[in-house]
């Protein structure tokens, strides 16, 4: 057997498990599957309440990281609710909240990063049945990112096709006579 022959038949091998796997990174499992889920928060979602507690927390899955946090309450005025820097333990995130103002929705929004370093977003909400007195942190209303903030597929599928294409090239070009 030749070199050539050799270096192709291990080219078709790696171009084959290649274009095999890839299938499975376009249209493979959800990105939920692998990375952090909210299980719970307190107040829990949709719940209602007569006046708003010390502190807001999600939990979720798996432990966080504690790098980029962030946990923000909104109120159905669009004013900031909650008070402090959030603190990530373990797969808690939770802020400080002090009495609260106007009846209505309030929204917890959430940024986290996950264990294995995805940034995960979204928001869960609870009903205040009372007015309070309470003074709102900020006149700016907090938004939550909902997009999945992940690194894009398309420079890898670029970088596989040049690989593949110049490793074609290098498999299938004419030795020189001489």
């Amino acid at each position: 057997m030749t070199l050539r022959r050799l270096l192709f038949g291990l080219f078709a091998l790696v171009c084959t498990a290649l274009l095999g796997a890839a299938p499975a990174v376009l249209f493979g499992a959800g990105t939920a599957v692998a990375h952090s889920v909210p299980v719970a928060s307190d107040p829990a979602n949709g719940a209602r309440v007569d006046s708003g507690p010390e502190q807001v927390s999600v939990t979720f899955n798996e432990a966080l990281q504690e790098s980029y946090a962030a946990l923000t309450v909104t109120g159905p005025d669009g004013n900031q609710w909650s008070h402090g820097d959030p603190v990530v333990k373990g797969a808690t995130i939770s802020v400080g909240l002090g009495e609260l103002g106007p009846v209505g929705d309030y929204t917890i929004a959430y940024r986290v990063t996950s264990a294995d370093g995805h940034p995960v977003s979204g928001t869960r909400t609870f009903t205040l049945t009372e007015a309070g007195d309470g003074t709102p942190t900020s006149t700016t209303a907090a938004q939550s990112d909902e997009s999945d903030g992940g690194v894009p597929i398309w420079p890898f599928v670029v970088v596989a096709v040049v690989l593949f294409v110049g490793g074609l090239a290098f498999v299938l070009r004419k030795p020189k006579n001489g």
